[in-house]
């Protein structure tokens, strides 16, 4: 029984925030908490898509048999297909594929993240934005002009982990997986907001000079940060490659996966996980609406509806930072032990000194 259009557009919906909330909340980790300006956050996001793109499906037909002699990206076609009949009717092997493809492409986000953490060793501010912005750029034109990782300009189907669902239940499945990884990022971020590492990120954000004073190593700090966030921003990439079993250069760029998630971001509160997904949620609505309802305003603008998504959205922006500058959902002060609990800490103590002494 086909879904209704009402249930199709909702999960589509939530398909969109749930990714794009995964993106923004790498770059909440970055930028929010540790104060990395990274404006190469593509680099990330599609370092993940074309790992999906271009390994598993490659690994999954050596495996299963499926070349024979077959080129991968000039003869996608017929090895895809071959390998999606196999993966209809198991479903153990597709979750395998799926989960295993989810951790190469995190492993893979990590060691660009690594790669990139070198200009952050030795740049700040307007420097180091321009040099991971161009990083992130160099992946993209190397995905778009090297046919041989991903199918350059014109990309390539890959195995679908959810084809052995069925019909239209299939972006119900993807959805929900999709869905559920966001729950596991954020729990996993709240973890590290409010734990010491935590505390000792927004420390360096906020005074370098004293939290090197306090002997924490600024170097390691960044480069662990972007790792971390260049790893969940390449889940987010490979999620929206399994979304629509397929990968091309051409669909990643800087406006759609560094901009946006930057809006997401400052919009929701920067340094507030559940403010770079309210934030998240916000924007993707807003742009499916104006995307769905921007043909009735036709006939009152004198341009072409197209603009009307930026024109919105934009003046959405400046208002918020023109009453909320520091987003919805500000960041929340550092959870600390009450007075009760420190005096009680301080009298253990005293007493176990005390003891020490008579002993």
């Amino acid at each position: 029984m086909p879904l209704p259009i009402a249930a199709v557009f909702l999960i589509d919906l939530l398909a969109f925030i749930g990714i794009f909330a995964i993106i923004a909340l790498s770059l909440n980790l970055e930028f929010g908490y540790m104060g990395i300006p990274n404006f190469g956050k593509l680099l990330a996001v599609a370092g993940g898509a074309f790992f999906v793109g271009a390994i598993p499906g490659r690994i999954l037909a050596y495996t299963l048999g499926a070349m024979n002699g077959l080129d991968y990206i000039r003869d996608n076609l017929k090895i895809v297909s071959g390998l999606n009949q196999i993966l209809s009717s198991n479903p153990a092997l597709s979750i395998a594929y799926l989960i295993l493809s989810l951790i190469g492409a995190a492993l893979a986000g990590a060691i660009l993240g690594y790669i990139a953490s070198y200009p952050a060793i030795r740049l700040r501010e307007d420097y180091l934005t321009i040099t991971l912005l161009a990083m992130a750029e160099i992946l993209r034109t190397i995905g778009y002009n090297w046919p041989d990782l991903i199918g350059g300009t014109k990309g390539i189907p890959i195995p679908d982990p959810f084809r052995w669902v069925g019909g239209e239940l299939r972006i119900l499945a993807a959805t929900i997986t999709i869905l559920a990884t966001l729950g596991a990022v954020l729990a996993y971020m709240e973890l590290v907001s409010r734990s010491p590492l935590g505390r000792v990120l927004r420390a360096i954000r906020d005074n370098e000079l004293s939290a090197e004073t306090y002997g924490k190593d600024i170097v390691k700090f960044r480069m662990k940060t972007l790792m971390v966030g260049s790893a969940i921003a390449a889940i987010g990439g490979a999620l929206y490659t399994f979304w629509t079993a397929s990968v091309t250069a051409a669909g990643f760029h800087r406006v759609t996966h560094t901009f946006w998630p930057w809006v997401m971001v400052i919009v929701g509160g920067a340094a507030n996980n559940f403010g770079a997904l309210v934030g998240a949620g916000i924007f993707v609505t807003l742009r499916k609406i104006i995307s769905f309802y921007k043909s009735y305003f036709e006939p009152y603008v004198p341009f072409d509806v197209v603009w009307l998504e930026y024109l919105f959205l934009g003046l959405a922006l400046i208002i918020v930072l023109m009453y909320r500058p520091e987003g919805l959902i500000p960041e929340k002060p550092t959870r600390t032990l009450s007075p009760d609990r420190l005096q009680r800490i301080i009298s253990k103590i005293r007493g176990s000194g005390e003891a020490s002494k008579e002993g």
